[in-house]
């Protein structure tokens, strides 16, 4: 059992119902806080997801279903937290489109997508939540990439995007402190797309160049925004990476 460090504390999880976002989830859920869990299309996996956590503990995750891309209904997310747990002390920003736009194949449809879910929406959802986030003395913590740094080949709009987010998560740090903390996370090869855009042979390649030689788990940046969340109370403006070493061997 983990200690209860987050006991009376509300987390909002944005792509809550699958894959890396379903893993903080329990991982905060167990650590005792409530969760509004954000998703668009997975209905069937949140609803999945709720009930498991309502088993552990009764009544302590909310649904809420929005699209990241329509930016006028991103307070409405924060508004529906608030009417239900009456209090915000947690944002995750972890969702994310994820897709290759080599040059020459770039359109305005892939910048909108990229760039709004992985710069507007956190920028907009942090903005809507400060205030409560300042009454909670709380934090933010941005899910970026070690792809901010060392951009993906073929993935330019991603790239640039997730470089975007570093940016925002610095800035957000010194625009809300001293009341609210502003973190990043940036993943490794943890899970994989599910389009098949990397065959055995890709994977292999880019788990080679961990200093781990393996992939990580959903569970290892699940610890990380946890240690964010619950154990780091003297620091903001800060980018982990959880790669394995991939990004100092590349």
């Amino acid at each position: 059992m983990m200690t209860q460090q987050l006991e009376g504390k509300v987390v909002l999880v944005t792509g809550a119902a699958r894959r890396v976002g379903a893993a903080i989830a329990r991982r905060l859920h167990a650590s005792g806080a409530s969760l509004m869990l954000h998703y668009h299309n997975a209905e069937r996996e949140v609803m999945a997801l709720q009930a498991e956590l309502h088993a552990a503990r009764a009544d302590s995750a909310g649904l809420v279903r929005a699209n990241l891309l329509d930016s006028a209904g991103l307070p409405e997310i924060v508004r529906n937290t608030i009417a239900r747990f009456e209090r915000l002390d947690i944002l995750v920003n972890n969702a994310s489109s994820f897709f290759p736009t080599p040059v020459g194949e770039i359109t305005d449809a892939s910048w909108e997508d990229l760039m709004g879910t992985n710069v507007r929406a956190p920028l907009f959802l942090s903005q809507a939540a400060a205030p409560h986030l300042r009454k909670s003395h709380g934090a933010v913590i941005n899910i970026t990439d070690i792809h901010a740094d060392r951009p993906l080949k073929n993935y330019v709009v991603y790239s640039v995007a997730k470089a975007a987010l570093v940016g925002l998560t610095k800035s957000l740090a010194r625009e809300l402190g001293p009341e609210v903390r502003v973190n990043g996370v940036a993943p490794g090869p943890v899970l994989w797309p599910e389009d098949g855009s990397f065959d055995d042979i890709a994977r292999q390649r880019v788990i080679s160049h961990t200093l781990l030689k393996r992939a990580g788990e959903p569970e290892d940046i699940a610890r990380a925004v946890h240690f964010f969340a619950a154990e780091s109370p003297y620091v903001t403006g800060q980018i982990l990476a959880v790669d394995g070493g991939r990004s100092i061997n590349i």
